[in-house]
């Protein structure tokens, strides 16, 4: 696999590692203890600066209670085709990862979706999202 594939497939796993972690108020230094290594090695997995080997990604889905099927959760089903038949499109040509998995990924995104989730008033949830949605279309921003 060339290594630009093996990068980016290393971001998306990575900022998956992240999104977990964070959703379960987890540090770095909590989850280095749990893999036995250092909190600087569980940011280069964060950030898909280092490969993630079979076994640690099993040790890691143990760690943040998830199957390790989570991983490659909202992979495309090309994008894993491209990776064994070498094709030069894909995850290749891909960004490392998408803006809506890097901000899901991020402490903002995780406070803003488990906040959401505890509203449980279904109407005041779409009030809430049509105001997001104003918010967006008057400062321009197109929708993705």
């Amino acid at each position: 696999m060339p290594r630009n594939k093996e990068r980016t497939l290393g971001a998306y796993i990575g900022a998956k590692v992240r999104m977990r972690r964070l959703m379960l108020n987890m540090s770095q230094e909590t989850l280095s203890g749990k893999l036995g290594v250092t909190f600087q090695q569980v940011q280069k997995y964060e950030k898909g600066l280092n490969r993630i080997s079979a076994s640690r990604l099993f040790e890691l889905a143990l760690a943040l209670g998830v199957p390790v099927g989570y991983f490659y959760e909202g992979l495309e089903e090309s994008d894993a085709l491209a990776r064994v038949n070498g094709a030069k499109e894909g995850l290749q040509d891909s960004p490392a990862v998408s803006p809506l998995m890097e901000f899901i990924s991020s402490g903002s995104g995780v406070e803003l979706n488990q906040a959401f989730l505890r509203i449980d008033d279904d109407k005041m949830r779409r009030r809430l999202l049509a105001m997001v949605n104003d918010i967006a279309r008057v400062t321009g921003e197109p929708k993705p």
